[in-house]
């Protein structure tokens, strides 16, 4: 296959190497990611400066291009611009950080796959949730067998996916579930504080609250240790809202 990488959190960040790594060994993968930390842009696109790009080769490992824009960016660059041919399939990550619940609004890696998406190619995110020792090559090797696993099913033009897997702890992964994304809200505060000069600021502090009630959601089961596969779309129409709105009367709304 010929696969598109891509990630958010820059063509130097550790993940992506080792998804490089484990997706080399029998495809051909072509890089195209941010050349800086590009993470919680979500879906942002450059239109008013030109995208500057760069050949690079990171740590002997791969040659890639670096863009001076948006995740989103990278892959419209890739395939309009820099493929011969669109990608067979297009991968984001390894992000360092779970992109799960209401975080895949947020996200940069996800908004790189559902670009892709987008774009007519099938694709697929993948996360690594956070812990103090994150070892991307053991998760790079987990996540290669899920893509495997999902392209081995079929995957179509506008297939989306997001694939996180759980921090490492003895015995984890316990396995590989399919849910979906979780609607859970965040217990978010703004922090003020006061830089040396006494100027004041605020930094944004929170975290997810308590999934109990929720039935196998993508965050649930995350915290349970195992993989979680959430298939998404891009489409946020809310139908059944739809329908019913059609039944309203708008004749009598005033246009001048």
């Amino acid at each position: 296959m010929r696969i598109l990488l891509c990630n958010d959190d820059g063509i130097l960040a550790p993940g992506i190497a080792a998804m490089y790594d484990v997706l080399a060994v029998d495809h051909d993968v072509t890089v195209v990611a941010p050349a800086l930390v590009q993470s919680a842009t979500a879906h942002a696109i450059t239109i008013r400066l030109p995208l500057i790009c760069h050949k690079v080769h990171v740590g002997g490992r791969f040659h890639g291009t670096s863009v001076e824009g948006s995740p989103a960016d990278c892959v419209k660059l890739a395939v309009h611009a820099l493929m011969p041919e669109k990608p067979d399939l297009v991968v984001s990550g390894m992000n360092s950080g779970a992109n799960v619940g209401i975080h895949v609004l947020y996200s940069g890696t996800v908004a790189a796959a559902a670009e892709g998406a987008m774009l007519g190619c099938p694709a697929i995110a993948v996360s690594l949730e956070y812990s103090s020792e994150l070892n991307f090559d053991r998760a790079a090797v987990v996540a290669r067998r899920v893509i495997d696993q999902i392209v081995s099913y079929g995957v179509a033009p506008g297939h989306l996916y997001n694939v996180n897997i759980p921090a490492q702890k003895p015995g984890w992964p316990r396995g590989v579930r399919v849910g979906p994304q979780s609607t859970l809200g965040l217990d978010e505060k703004l922090e003020k504080r006061a830089d040396p000069n006494g100027r004041d600021y605020y930094w944004l502090t929170g975290n997810f609250g308590d999934t109990s009630r929720e039935v196998d959601t993508d965050l649930k089961l995350l915290r349970e240790g195992y993989v979680t596969v959430t298939p998404l779309h891009f489409d946020l129409t809310h139908v059944p809202r739809l329908r019913a709105m059609a039944e309203w009367n708008w004749d009598n709304v005033r246009m001048r």
